[in-house]
């Protein structure tokens, strides 16, 4: 399995949604100034970025969903994808190394709204098990 962002715990509440996870098939002391990237999947010009904490393999990420409100002009649905880079690399987050498959129709998280934005949004699983965020009016 190539390296990517395990996923152990997705916190959506507060107006913020949290991510802990582990570097899965890198060296150990994967080095620092890792960075969450979200990026827009119908604009990939438009990209978050986010500090990540490391300690040895695990990461933490946090961000307030109000952030995705700076990128409008969306009608109905639109979806964010999570990466975690050093600048070199660029790992996809998401969960792979459990028993569980088909994700997307089984782990189910509550939708945020945003505030004055009209849209709320909610991590989710694709197909594919990896994390994203859907944003929907």
């Amino acid at each position: 399995m190539k390296p990517h962002a395990e996923v152990e715990q997705v916190w959506p509440r507060d107006g913020r949604i949290r991510v802990v996870g582990r570097l899965y098939g890198l060296a150990a002391g994967a080095g620092d100034g890792w960075r969450l990237l979200l990026t827009r999947r119908s604009r990939t010009d438009h990209v978050l970025r986010y500090g990540s904490a490391l300690d040895g393999d695990r990461f933490a990420c946090e961000w307030a969903v109000s952030d995705l409100a700076a990128y409008d002009g969306f009608s109905g649905a639109d979806q964010w994808d999570l990466h975690l880079t050093d600048g070199g690399l660029k790992l996809r987050v998401g969960r792979k190394l459990d028993d569980i498959r088909g994700k997307k129709a089984v782990l189910v998280y509550p939708r945020q709204a945003v505030p004055g934005a009209g849209f709320g949004v909610r991590p989710y699983f694709t197909v594919e098990d990896n994390l994203s965020l859907e944003c929907r009016s």
